[in-house]
């Protein structure tokens, strides 16, 4: 769902990057092996954020503390989404720190020639320091067991696989509602009420 209603952001981030490799002659089109290794990052990082977590769940004994920090992450990410309150910033300059490193390795693949440059494009594209993607992984990480933070991660990018597809595939249209303030608004408003059942539901 996060994925899903934060596609308009995604789009911000990354939509021109799909939008170019998507407009690659029908025998060269490298937008669903990008997305592959898109995918495969945040699923490594969900793995890596869930041994985090599973050793504060097991060793420090708190996994509800986990439980309402999710909920809060919930209830922040849809206060990001809607634009009320940049309570997130500080991920994004967390994961700039990363994407220092990385970037010149991604620059090497901008213009993939083939299928596998195209997945490590978007594996080094996938620690790019978005403010939803690292938000999730702090999400990811209060699931307290490192298979449930990894497919955690999975279906975060499965949900934004129909905005980075449609930007390619389906042109402008799509960008547009999913870029537009009465979508954001809504979707971070869901996010919001979701978090706050959670937060109620943890104790």
């Amino acid at each position: 769902m996060l994925g899903l209603l934060g596609s308009g952001h995604c789009l911000g981030m990354c939509g021109g990057l799909a939008s170019a490799l998507g407009l690659n002659t029908p025998q060269h089109n490298y937008v669903y092996s990008y997305n592959l290794g898109r995918l495969s990052s945040y699923t490594f990082a969900g793995l890596l954020v869930g041994a985090l977590g599973f050793w504060f769940s097991e060793y420090l004994g708190a996994l509800m503390l986990l439980r309402i920090a999710a909920a809060i992450m919930l209830i922040l990410m849809g206060l990001y989404l809607t634009g009320w309150l940049n309570a997130l910033l500080f991920t994004e300059k967390l994961g700039a720190i990363l994407w220092q490193k990385l970037r010149p390795i991604g620059s090497r693949f901008l213009r993939p020639q083939s299928h596998r440059a195209a997945i490590a494009l978007g594996a080094v594209w996938g620690w790019l320091p978005c403010g939803l993607v690292y938000s999730g992984l702090i999400y990811a990480s209060t699931q307290g067991t490192l298979s449930g933070s990894a497919m955690t991660m999975l279906a975060f990018g499965l949900g934004t696989l129909p905005s980075m597809l449609g930007v390619s595939v389906a042109g402008q249209r799509l960008s547009a509602i999913l870029n537009s303030q009465w979508f954001r608004k809504s979707a971070g408003m869901t996010l919001i009420c979701f978090g706050a059942w959670s937060l109620v539901s943890s104790f």
